[in-house]
């Protein structure tokens, strides 16, 4: 079994990762490697800063390492909160705050054009030893609605229904949400990148 480690401290996104991947890798996380200093996310795009974390954390580790950096482009937010969706409302903010705030501004914009539609976009860099191997790219349209619905997910998941359902992501069962979610199709295209590098 091969190790990937996810260049995060975030136990949803790394169960979201072992989920899909399944039982050929052993994935893990930063939890727990204090060695390994946070990195500022200095880039202007989600491509960039996610090679930003994938080579700071593999200069550390003998392992591939793969960073994710995804988010939330609300079309009458001009593409907001984008690249800034975890910390929309403050850099220590909380998933509830963010969505509150998200809400709020939409409602504002509202006013303007009726236009609620959105997409989830994710980017995930594959590192070795500080080298970048490569990106992989999901997005998934949808829609925002008014408030949120499910206890399940993460971030902005009970606001955002996509194309084709009436649930939210935070509504549908895991399986499906991992099979038709942003990162989930940049996931399986690192797959079949990996299943190629490491036969």
């Amino acid at each position: 079994m091969h190790r990937l480690v996810i260049a995060s401290r975030n136990p949803h996104k790394t169960r979201e990762f072992a989920q899909i991947l399944g039982d050929r890798y052993d994935v893990c996380d930063l939890i727990g490697s204090s060695e390994i200093p946070e990195v500022q996310e200095t880039g202007k795009t989600f491509e960039e800063n996610a090679i930003i974390k994938a080579r700071n954390a593999s200069k550390y580790l003998s392992d591939l390492v793969v960073a994710d950096d995804s988010g939330l482009e609300v079309d009458a937010l001009q593409g907001a909160p984008g690249i800034f969706s975890a910390r929309y409302a403050g850099s220590k903010a909380s998933d509830k705050e963010n969505t509150e705030k998200l809400l709020s501004e939409i409602a504002r914009a509202e006013r303007r054009a009726n236009r609620r539609s959105a997409r989830f976009r994710c980017v995930l860099a594959l590192a070795e030893k500080g080298g970048l191997l490569q990106t992989f790219e999901g997005a998934a349209g949808g829609t925002i609605v008014r408030s949120p619905r499910g206890a399940a997910g993460f971030g902005y998941d009970p606001i955002f229904v996509p194309d084709g359902y009436e649930q939210t992501f935070a509504e549908i069962q895991v399986e499906e949400k991992n099979r038709i979610s942003h990162r989930a199709q940049a996931i399986a295209q690192l797959a079949e990148y990996l299943a190629a590098k490491l036969q």
